[in-house]
């Protein structure tokens, strides 16, 4: 069986070599937190959750720090109770990746987002956002629907795919406490 050029893409990203990875990885960790990339690294992945090489679509490898959420620890005198400092963040780290990219480009929307590897230190992350004030979008009808109000600010309502993923909404029971909503059951799903 033949296969295509974008599954030569994919099998290519997942057979990288270590040392690849390695001298990756290290690039990366020495760069900023939030980088805007010339074209994806995976295309494959990237053109399945909706990335298109034209204007308007921009691509972000977010760095984001692994291990859990510390709080400050409470420094007035003794209090057992406040002494705890993990602190489990109820968000995956590819959820916190797609509000990064929000906050750090406010005039883009986030359409998805996909893993790109790890070290001891942190998780990366490609981010595809989309500029809805385009031309090329606003005509494009297989995108269009970004431009609509109703979905501006989509990563803070948890309304991507990650953040889907995360709040446990990917199946559907009538057993299920998160919906619909969080609140109605009075946070006893999450």
């Amino acid at each position: 069986m033949t296969i295509g050029a974008y599954q030569h893409i994919g099998k290519a990203f997942r057979n990288v070599s270590r040392e690849d990875m390695k001298t990756r990885l290290i690039a990366w960790r020495a760069s900023e937190s939030a980088v805007v990339v010339e074209k994806p690294l995976n295309l494959n992945k990237a053109r399945m959750l909706g990335y298109k090489a034209k204007k308007g679509f921009v691509v972000v490898r977010i760095r984001v720090n692994r291990g859990g959420r510390a709080r400050p620890r409470h420094t007035h005198g003794r209090k057992s109770r406040k002494q705890h400092e993990s602190l489990i963040l109820k968000m995956s780290y590819q959820w916190v990746a797609e509000g990064r990219a929000e906050k750090k480009y406010p005039n883009l929307e986030v359409l998805n987002s996909y893993y790109l590897g790890k070290d001891g230190k942190h998780y990366f992350y490609e981010v595809i956002m989309v500029d809805p004030s385009k031309n090329e979008i606003k005509s494009d009808k297989d995108i269009n629907w970004i431009c609509r109000p109703e979905n501006h600010n989509r990563v803070a309502r948890g309304l991507t795919s990650a953040a889907k993923k995360s709040r446990g909404l990917r199946t559907k029971s009538h057993t299920l406490k998160v919906r619909p909503s969080l609140r109605a059951w009075n946070r006893q799903g999450k």
